[in-house]
């Protein structure tokens, strides 16, 4: 039984490229995500289990039953997640004012929409980490509905599970899967630790190729 709490909390003391690195190390493919989908504050590292939803546009839907959609997602959003959409569209803002706010208020981390996203500067304000592909003034209302939650999504190549882990930083993002999540996280602090043997043998004037077979890791 994983406790997301403090997993987070442990994955979190890694990087992308770290785990990036064990992930690959250990046969996996496609876990990466697309450069193009990027954090709204880069020195924020955004790291958690994955809540995922996925929706379409909608424009024969009207303006009440998109927002009584919306909101009943943000009510099922659980606390200590990550916001993760789907939403088939990159014309549509995903997330803005209002929503940040309760799912802020709420304890869900952040989000992470294959999308884009609104009110910019009130989620720089509130610190509510945004990966997304760019920003509109575009709202979803009448034009947009959600078909499920808590099923696998796809964001470029890479297939996310509801509870999957998500960690990424100025680099990029990568996705753990939770049956895993563990292994990985203790392979990527091992790692860590390698590096910093590596970085002070270079310092200390080793050769870096003498740092590399010795150690086994540059």
């Amino acid at each position: 039984m994983i406790d997301d709490a403090l997993m987070t909390k442990r994955l979190s003391t890694c990087y992308s490229g770290v785990v990036h690195d064990t992930l690959r190390a250990m046969g996996l493919r496609n876990f990466t995500l697309p450069s193009d989908i990027t954090p709204l504050m880069p020195e924020m590292t955004l790291c958690g289990p994955a809540f995922t939803i996925e929706g379409h546009p909608a424009d024969a839907a009207d303006a009440h039953e998109t927002l009584l959609a919306w909101t009943g997602l943000l009510s099922k959003a659980p606390s200590g997640h990550v916001w993760v959409c789907q939403p088939h569209t990159h014309d549509l803002a995903q997330m803005g004012e209002l929503s940040a706010e309760t799912l802020k208020n709420k304890g869900v981390l952040g989000c992470v929409l294959d999308g884009l996203a609104r009110d910019t500067n009130f989620l720089i304000e509130i610190g509510f980490q945004t990966w997304r592909r760019g920003h509109t003034p575009n709202d979803i209302v009448g034009r947009w509905l959600p078909t499920q939650t808590g099923g696998v999504i796809h964001i470029g190549g890479v297939a996310i599970a509801q509870g999957d882990y998500l960690m990424g930083d100025r680099d990029g993002m990568v996705r753990v899967p939770r049956a895993i999540v563990a292994e990985v996280t203790e392979k990527s602090v091992e790692a860590m630790q390698t590096e910093s043997k590596v970085r002070n043998a270079i310092l200390a004037g080793t050769d870096p190729q003498e740092a590399y077979l010795k150690y086994g890791k540059f």
